[in-house]
Formats: C-alpha cells, sequence, structure tokens
C-alpha cells in the first residue's frame, strides 16, 4: 500500500513512522502540508511532533493546511487515515474526529510506556486485533486529555477505539483513540511506531505492529 506521511513544520516523528512502514511492508512517501497528496496515494497518516510549535493549542494551525482539503476527500472516499499523538490532535481540530484534546493538567508532559485495550476492530487499524487486545505502547504529549461531551453516543456509534487499561491523565472514559462514524479515520495519542519492532519494545511488539499490518491485510 502506497501511504502518504503528512510533514508539517514541527513534525518528529515522521521519519519514525516511515521506518515503521517499510518494516510492515508498506511503499511510505512524504508529503508537505501545503501540497497535494498525489493520487497514487492509498492512505494518509499524520505523525506526532509538534506542528508549529504547538502555539494556540496542539493541532490548530496545521488543521488549517492546505493538504487538510484533500485529506477531507480522502476521509469521504473512505480511504484509510491514521493520526498519531498530534497527528490526532489536528485531525480533532479539524473536524474529521469526535472530541478534543486537552492539556494533561498536573502529570504535564508525560513520556513513558503504558497499555492500551483494542476496543473495536473495525478499523482499518484493528482488523487484525481482537477486542480486549492488550498493546504495550509509549506515550509522549503534553495536550494528550481526551474529552468529548457525550461518550455514550461513541460507544453506540462504535467509535471508541482504544481506551487506556489505566487512566493516565484523565482522559473521558480511559478513551486513547477514536474513529469516525465510518472507521477509516482513526486518532490515537499513544506512538504505535515507538513499540512496533521487537528491539525497541521490551514487552511484547506484535500488537503495536498489527496497527500498521491490518492496513493490507
Amino acid at each position: 500500500m502506497r501511504v502518504g506521511i503528512v510533514v508539517f513544520p514541527g513534525s518528529n516523528c515522521d521519519r519514525d513512522v516511515y521506518h515503521t512502514l517499510q518494516y510492515t511492508g508498506h511503499d511510505p512517501t512524504y508529503i508537505w502540508h501545503e501540497d497535494h497528496i498525489p493520487k497514487y496515494v492509498d492512505s494518509i497518516i499524520l505523525p506526532g511532533g509538534f506542528s508549529f510549535a504547538d502555539r494556540l493549542r496542539a493541532g490548530v494551525i496545521a488543521s488549517h493546511s492546505p493538504i487538510i482539503s484533500d485529506i477531507q476527500e480522502m476521509a469521504k472516499e473512505h480511504k484509510p487515515i491514521l493520526g498519531i499523538c498530534n497527528g490526532f490532535q489536528i485531525l480533532a481540530e479539524a473536524g474529521l474526529l469526535p472530541g478534543v484534546l486537552l492539556p494533561n493538567g498536573k502529570q504535564g508532559f508525560m513520556c513513558k510506556w503504558t497499555n492500551i485495550i483494542t476496543h473495536q476492530n473495525k478499523t482499518p487499524f484493528t482488523r487484525t486485533l481482537d477486542r480486549g487486545t492488550r498493546i504495550p505502547i509509549p506515550v509522549a504529549n503534553g495536550e494528550g486529555r481526551y474529552y468529548v461531551d457525550d461518550p455514550k453516543k461513541l460507544e453506540r456509534n462504535g467509535q471508541i477505539v482504544f481506551k487506556y487499561e489505566y487512566n493516565i491523565n484523565g482522559s473521558t472514559d480511559n478513551i486513547a483513540g477514536v474513529c469516525n462514524e465510518d472507521g477509516n479515520v482513526v486518532g490515537l495519542m499513544p506512538h504505535p511506531e515507538r513499540g512496533a519492532e521487537p528491539d525497541i519494545n521490551p514487552y511484547d511488539h506484535r500488537p503495536a505492529m498489527a496497527i500498521f499490518e491490518g492496513m493490507v491485510a
């Protein structure tokens, strides 16, 4: 699968995602945020980082980049789109995902390993994972506290994709990742690309790797 990695000023996980995509059998390419998405691209990933230095709030300036209109069209075409950490914040600010990401509060910037649980597997990124699968995964964010007005609505719609095993930052209903109603656009705050290989995951790399492998299953 040809996967486009959108690069913004301040992105710093784009190379990690590129490497992981190659490792899991994809053909990645970088796309600058001011450019159009090439027609040959099948899927899009918005990587982590600090786009535009998180000015105003994380993701809000990037959500007005020229490439967002192309991403919105790809979403309508049911193409797989994944936002990781800052990428999740951008997709939420752009209205492609429900909810908002707020500052962590007293915890401040968090950089640690945690576990998330696969809550539903209807998305391209979770279809090879069983519901209830525990995923050891790193988190690294200062504005990762997910908030949504009506979590029960998300639950009814099957839009809660991942939950923290233990709530690390006060996120609504332990939510670590969500999807749109169609299930093709997914955002999660933890970093699966940092835990998808045995040499860098001291626990079990296979569930994090499956998030990327599922795109070609």
